[in-house]
């Protein structure tokens, strides 16, 4: 006689392997696939005790149970909050948090839960990404954090939590290419540079959209040098064409890069 809440199945190659499932709240939901008959129904049992026993918590986890960590979040989840979702999602007041692991745990703004109930989280390193229409899509290029940025020069976690990804937590310092925020006798200002063999100076200017026209600008000024390699523009969202044409052509740029030649 089958176990309750087990299922065999068989595999391309015929052998056996079990499903465990249950129904809760009109919601059918599985539990995964196991290879022992025993393994699926001891899943099947620790699922009913976490949606009927308001007493177990994350905390409550080990590492031996036959029930993955993820489909535990996800059935909390369910219990506490009525939502059913199949990614390890477990949602607070004002914020949700997404378990990559036991101790790792991603937190977001309730605003992000439809992107990631729908888009599960992956690990490589210290990469963190998603798979959105084909392609790896970085967490942290969401919130304005690009590839090249540094941690401090570029950007910060307000609270100094580096999983913490809700919008107040993370601060664009320098949001534009070949531009980083300095002290210069005593007064805040932006310096731009470009790299061609090493970093060339561009110059410093008052504010960080003065510093990334002059990025651009340099740009300009050393393909017509004859430099082949490609550079990746600031883009200018707030600034209409007239302006920036205006910024462009009155900004000094050094003598390194008027005079260079490859």
């Amino acid at each position: 006689m089958r176990l309750p809440g087990v299922y065999s199945a068989k595999k391309k190659n015929g052998s056996i392997y079990y499903r465990a499932s249950l129904t809760y709240r009109n919601k059918h939901i599985s539990l995964g696939s196991f290879a022992l008959e025993e393994t699926a129904h001891r899943a099947y049992r620790e699922a009913g005790a976490i949606l009927q026993n308001s007493v177990l918590t994350l905390q409550s986890y080990r590492e031996d149970m036959a029930l993955p960590f993820e489909k535990w979040v996800c059935l909390m989840n369910f219990r506490d909050n009525g939502l059913y979702i199949a990614n390890p999602i477990y949602i607070r007041i004002r914020y949700f948090e997404y378990y990559l692991t036991h101790d790792m745990v991603l937190k977001f703004d309730l605003d992000d839960l439809f992107y990631y109930s729908s888009h599960k989280i992956m690990r490589r390193g210290n990469r963190l990404f998603v798979a959105d229409y084909g392609m790896q899509v970085g967490i942290a290029a969401r919130y304005g954090i690009k590839n090249y940025a540094v941690e401090g020069r570029d950007y910060r976690f307000v609270n100094g939590d580096r999983l913490d990804y809700r919008y107040e937590n993370i601060e664009i310092i320098n949001q534009y290419h070949g531009v980083s925020r300095v002290l210069r006798g005593g007064k805040v200002c932006y310096k731009a540079r470009i790299h061609v063999n090493g970093d060339l100076l561009i110059g410093y200017y008052e504010t960080d959209t003065e510093a990334a026209i002059a990025y651009n600008k340099a740009i300009d000024l050393l393909k017509k040098a004859g430099i082949a390699k490609e550079y990746v523009p600031n883009y200018m969202e707030r600034i209409s064409p007239s302006l920036y044409a205006d910024i462009y052509e009155r900004l000094p740029v050094s003598a390194g890069i008027l005079r260079f030649r490859p």
